[in-house]
């Protein structure tokens, strides 16, 4: 569970530099983290013979970043509360894993496995932040 806590708060700290250029530009970023990390995770477990290897942390980086999408493309005002609200959001979908992330998870291999399984939990963050946002930014 460290390295993933250690991944999503990397993830924290790039968000708002990220997030600085726009909706566009942010999307654009978590895409090509997104592709370079299915390369680099793959490249990974070859290295270090294991699949998912806890040293691989790119995931998580990718899915805390769209956990937070909603509020750079809605241009909420970022606080402190919505920065840990996305990050409980994101920390608890990825260790839960439901559905569709463990299917993910368990079914797909190489660099798409490690990757797509985060990128369903912060999609599921995503989702839960926006109707947060919705009920109580609004």
């Amino acid at each position: 569970m460290a390295p993933g806590t250690f991944g999503s708060a990397v993830g924290v700290l790039l968000f708002p530099l990220i997030g600085l250029f726009g909706s566009w530009l942010y999307l654009l970023a978590v895409l090509a983290l997104l592709s370079s990390g299915v390369w680099a995770a793959e490249e990974a477990e070859r290295i270090f013979e294991r699949k998912d290897d806890g040293r691989i942390v790119i995931d998580e980086i990718v899915g805390q970043l769209l956990t937070y999408a909603p509020l750079v493309i809605l241009e909420i005002p970022v606080g402190l509360l919505w920065i840990v609200t996305g990050f409980v959001l994101f920390r608890g979908f990825d260790i839960w894993k439901p559905g569709p992330a463990r299917w993910a998870e368990r079914s797909l291999a190489g660099g798409a496995g490690v990757m797509l399984d985060d990128v369903i939990a912060g999609l599921m963050g995503a989702g839960v932040l926006l109707v947060l946002v919705g009920v109580f930014a609004r």
